[in-house]
């Protein structure tokens, strides 16, 4: 199972699949995101503050993080799944080259070639960010036919709006 999806279905308050994901990529293994989580519970080292860095995790996510992490109860469950499951780390990708690296991304309509989840997971394969809102943080909106309220938005914004195929021109 993959470090991301491990994380995920520990069921920790407030850690969902992108948190999870954020979480698999800063640690990269199961032994680096435990030891940081022990480091971790000691609120005023370094260990903390660089959990509490990363992005869209704050301190009532690491609360409910280092809480599930110190309960005695949950070490024992744990030790159980890493004995019984090989947990996989997560290999981060390469996506200096990626022309949507650090960018975010709301997708919107009805995309034709590849489904939403797919297009989902190929963007952040490439380093985006996907979003399912529009912000002045968007960098781009991908609009399938019948989109609707989130294109007016983007236009309301400023926000680089491109049809599937400009996008997949994009990404290559």
């Amino acid at each position: 199972i993959g470090l991301d999806r491990f994380i995920y279905a520990l069921g920790i308050r407030q850690v969902g699949q992108a948190t999870a994901r954020l979480l698999a990529r800063t640690y990269g293994s199961y032994h680096g995101l435990k030891a940081a989580m022990a480091a971790a519970q000691d609120r005023d080292g370094e260990a903390y503050a660089e959990l509490i860095d990363i992005d869209q995790i704050g301190p009532a996510v690491a609360d409910d993080l280092l809480g599930f992490f110190a309960e005695d109860h949950n070490q024992d469950v744990l030790a159980a799944l890493e004995a019984a499951l090989d947990i996989q780390d997560m290999v981060a990708a390469d996506t200096s080259g990626s022309p949507v690296a650090g960018k975010t991304v709301v997708f919107t309509g009805t995309l034709e070639t590849m489904g939403r989840s797919e297009a989902k997971a190929k963007a952040e394969s490439l380093g985006a960010k996907v979003s399912g809102s529009i912000s002045a943080k968007t960098d781009y909106l991908v609009a399938g036919p019948g989109a609707g309220s989130k294109l007016k938005k983007a236009a309301e914004l400023g926000v680089t709006v491109l049809t599937e195929e400009e996008w997949l021109a994009l990404i290559g």
